[in-house]
Order: C-alpha cells, then sequence, then structure tokens
C-alpha cells in the first residue's frame, strides 16, 4: 500500500457555508492583548481546522481584515465567528456569566498540567491565551476558573502563542472526541 499524497480536491472539505451551518467544538479562544497579527491569523487557521466556536479578540489584539492577519489565516477569518472586546476581564465575565469554564494558559504556583487536565463537569470551555512577551494578564488569571500549563522539558520557558494554542485545541478535541 502507497501512501499517495491528498490534493486539495481529494480531502473533501466542507464549504464556508457549510462551515457556518456545522457544530462547533464548544470551546472559545480568547486571545489577551496578542501583538502579532501572524500570531492571530495562525490561531485563526486552527479554529477552523477543529471547528472552535468562537474567537473574542481583547485589547490591543489586532481584528481582521487585515493583510497581515489574512497571509497566515488563508480565509479563516471568514469562517470562525469572532469579536472584539475592549477588555480582556470584561470578555471573561461573560463568558462566565453564559456558563463557560475560563482556564488561563500560563504557568503558576498551582497550574494543572494538560497532560493531567480532565473535562469532566465541563461542558463549555474558554481559554485564555496571553500576550507573547508578559502572558496572560494576572487580574485574568485571578478570575479564571483554574490555570492550565503545558508540560515543557527544553530549556526554554514558553512556547510561540499559536503553537501553544494549537496544542491546547488538539488536546481538548482530543478528549472531547473520546467521550462522543
Amino acid at each position: 500500500m502507497r501512501n499517495e499524497k491528498l490534493f486539495l480536491k481529494s480531502l473533501n472539505r466542507i464549504s464556508a457555508e457549510e462551515f457556518k451551518a456545522a457544530d462547533k467544538l464548544p470551546i472559545v479562544i480568547v486571545l489577551d492583548n496578542i501583538r502579532s497579527m501572524n500570531n492571530v491569523g495562525s490561531v485563526f487557521r486552527t479554529s477552523d481546522a477543529f471547528r472552535i466556536e468562537k474567537i473574542l479578540l481583547c485589547g490591543i489584539t489586532p481584528t481582521p481584515p487585515h493583510r497581515e492577519i489574512h497571509k497566515t489565516a488563508l480565509g479563516a477569518t471568514e469562517t470562525v465567528s469572532w469579536q472584539h472586546k475592549p477588555s480582556t476581564l470584561e470578555a471573561i465575565e461573560e463568558l462566565k456569566a453564559s456558563g463557560y469554564k475560563v482556564f488561563s494558559i500560563e504557568q503558576t504556583k498551582n497550574s494543572i498540567m494538560l497532560d493531567e487536565f480532565s473535562l469532566e463537569g465541563i461542558d463549555k470551555i474558554a481559554i485564555v491565551m496571553g500576550n507573547e512577551v508578559d502572558g496572560v494578564d494576572q487580574e485574568v488569571i485571578n478570575n479564571s476558573f483554574g490555570v492550565i500549563e503545558i508540560p515543557q522539558y527544553g530549556t526554554k520557558h514558553s512556547l510561540n502563542v499559536s503553537i501553544a494554542t494549537g496544542i491546547i485545541i488538539w488536546d481538548i478535541f482530543s478528549k472531547i472526541k473520546r467521550n462522543f
């Protein structure tokens, strides 16, 4: 058996209209003052791949339409629902009021390692991803249900925010998929 590469036409991807009508993974991604338009575009593209419910672009996080976001999003800004919120704290308070469990992705004293994180008792989840330099704002952490940390074993103390978002989405997707 040969592993023959598949091309776009043979992947049978759904259309943008079908995507918008399809069921979504009950995850909201909250971008807390992200500076890089490329990172924002990458988060859109990953969110499209896993049918994430929505992205909240908070504070100084750039919003579509913009050429630099589109360069990495490759059209995902047209499929994934998004909103801009002036304040991350305001955004997470609204999410909590709507029944979401909000988790910040950060390194803290009492964080839960991602490989030990369970979705038991969680129907809707919001994930806060922090600024490229400062991470998630401490006040946002204080108002989160909990903090999840991605285990790392190298010499660097952090990951690029778009890479970290992809890891988190994949892990939650895998855990939700197991429960269906």
